[in-house]
């Protein structure tokens, strides 16, 4: 279904803008009134990583005159794969910064606010406030559903998309018009079902697949033209070169968007209610966990261990922590990998950060291992704390 303009239309384009803009100009469905909603806009991203470089840096070209940044992390060498807003001369610096001085470079005729910070319940609202449109570029369940909570709290459409490996996602959600994400996905989904794109990894360029989608809808949704993914989700298969849409209803029992919703205000905690792990996880882990330090100190003193890495092979190829094992995740779910387990030894077990080991903890010491213990930070904390020379990613 077509929607009216999102914004009023700014009183004029200047002759800089009129010369920079004059491709969409020329549209008739855009045309001069198009582009000067565009230049109304204001317009938050929430993330400045995969899918938030195409879309910021899209969105700026457009001429969308008010940009928003926020993101709380700094650049990474793993970015530099998708993140394509980020460069060699930036790693180490505040995301936000780094992806505000590539968009003021883009279009020097709009204006940039920086978010340096981590969007959280204490600050959502206000932030939001300021904006007629959010692009979600988020990468966790908790920040989802907390972006939608308070796109719906305060009226405002929002523009969705997810990625993971060679799949992507692409919606927009307004409870004035349609669903809201917790329409599609009232639960998160279980503890360690979904890997983050950290552990899972995603195809570069499918990022400028979704957040050039994410850019199309937003534009749709400022200058009302077209029929926007209102009540509908973008599937896209990038091995296949595959697109298709399926409805998704506004749900009438939604505790948040439905005709008696429940929950009239953000929640008190979002990452417990997607919970990074388990109960199970959560309490085998709470006396079962040592550092990296504690690790090493192990192998120096000549400890009879069995270290156990849980990760899937492709990864364990590209680092590894000497003397580790490897049986994944999955052997330890099927309880396959029990039969491998010596009974003569601690068993110490380790993935990328934590979250998967602490999942296999709890199935080792549910067949009676009660000693052994997993390690908290994972590979992770020990290329940064005690090999540097080792990869990571």
């Amino acid at each position: 279904m077509s929607l009216p303009p999102l914004v009023e239309p700014a009183a004029e384009l200047t002759r800089d803008e009129v010369n920079r803009y004059s491709r969409h100009l020329i549209i008739p469905d855009v045309g001069m009134s198009g582009q000067k909603r565009l230049k109304n806009a204001r317009v938050l991203c929430v993330g400045a990583g995969g899918l938030g470089s195409p879309a910021l840096m899209y969105l700026a070209a457009a001429g969308v005159g008010t940009l928003g940044i926020i993101d709380f992390d700094v650049v990474d060498e793993s970015n530099l794969q998708r993140q394509i807003i980020h460069r060699q001369s930036t790693l180490g610096l505040p995301k936000a910064e780094s992806a505000a001085a590539t968009v003021r470079d883009i279009n020097p005729l709009i204006d940039v606010v920086v978010h340096n910070t981590a969007l959280d319940r204490d600050n959502v609202l206000e932030i939001f406030s300021g904006y007629d449109l959010i692009v979600d570029g988020t990468d966790n369940f908790a920040t989802r559903y907390m972006v939608n909570d308070a796109a719906v709290l305060l009226g405002k459409p929002y523009v969705w998309g997810s990625i993971y490996r060679f799949d992507g996602q692409a919606s927009v959600f307004w409870a004035e018009h349609g669903p809201c994400y917790r329409c599609l996905y009232p639960e998160p989904p279980p503890p360690g079902m979904v890997p983050s794109c950290a552990e899972g990894g995603v195809l570069g360029v499918l990022c400028a697949s979704i957040g050039s989608v994410q850019v199309n809808e937003a534009i749709k949704l400022l200058t009302g033209i077209g029929e926007p993914l209102v009540g509908r989700l973008l599937i896209y298969d990038a091995l296949e070169m595959n697109y298709r849409s399926v409805k998704v209803r506004k749900d009438p029992e939604c505790p948040l968007c439905g005709k008696n919703p429940t929950q009239t205000e953000l929640l008190e905690d979002y990452d417990a209610f997607c919970g990074a792990v388990s109960d199970e996880a959560a309490e085998a882990a709470k006396d079962s966990t040592i550092s990296v330090h504690d690790l090493k100190a192990l192998q120096d003193r000549g400890e009879d261990i069995f270290l156990v890495d849980v990760r899937e092979p492709n990864e364990y190829e590209i680092v590894s922590i000497p003397g580790a094992t490897l049986i994944p995740k999955g052997d330890f779910l099927n309880g396959s990998a029990l039969e491998r387990l010596p009974q003569d030894k601690k068993i110490v077990l380790h993935c990328k950060s934590g979250v998967r080991s602490a999942e296999a903890l709890a199935v080792v010491k549910s067949a009676g291992f009660s000693d052994a213990v997993h390690v908290g930070g994972g590979i992770v904390a020990w290329v940064n704390q005690i090999d540097p020379s080792l990869p990571s990613y």
